[in-house]
């Protein structure tokens, strides 16, 4: 491989290493993985999985559960059945969990996927101010926007960011 001599942007170095470590998730069904960022020094790393000592869903299988939701289609709004896993605790909760208050002040957050809306409440009372993702998650994006608006907190999608080669194949489904 020929070195062009052009480092990488901070944005694409943080994915890559928030990607890297959604490489540790052994959930089948979505891989996502966190980074802590302080100025330019990484703080801490975390990704998806069951509690500590919990058999994960590689071992155990997918805890699902269904609920129903209301969408809208075009002119009409309709209940849908949806399934989601609670085995797992999200790559957000993680990092805020392994992370101390005092670092989180006034730091960024770097995500392979936009927050839910649940970890986007934790997120909105942890101190920090930016989260940058790769994916998008349209569940409750409207209201996870709002929050962070309201709280702000800065979010910004990276939609150019090309996950590495090599990483690629692990962490998508």
């Amino acid at each position: 491989m020929k070195n062009t001599g052009r480092r990488k942007d901070w944005d694409t170095y943080f994915m890559d290493i928030a990607y890297m470590a959604s490489t540790r998730s052994r959930c089948h069904r979505r891989k996502v993985g966190a980074v802590l960022v302080q100025g330019k020094k990484l703080l801490g790393s975390a990704y998806n999985g069951a509690p500590m000592g919990m058999p994960d869903c590689s071992e155990a299988g997918c805890m699902i559960v269904e609920q129903y939701e209301m969408e809208t289609f075009e002119d009409r709004q309709e209940m849908v059945k949806k399934q989601r896993c609670v085995r797992t605790i999200h790559a957000e909760q993680n990092l805020l969990l392994f992370t101390d208050r005092r670092d989180r002040e006034g730091s960024s957050v770097y995500v392979t996927d936009q927050p839910c809306w649940t970890c986007a409440n934790m997120l909105a009372n942890s101190g920090i101010k930016e989260v940058v993702y790769h994916r998008e998650y349209n569940k409750d994006r409207e209201k996870v926007e709002h929050i962070m608006h309201e709280c702000n907190i800065v979010m910004r999608h990276l939609s150019n960011y090309v996950i590495p080669v090599g990483i690629e194949a692990d962490v998508m489904h």
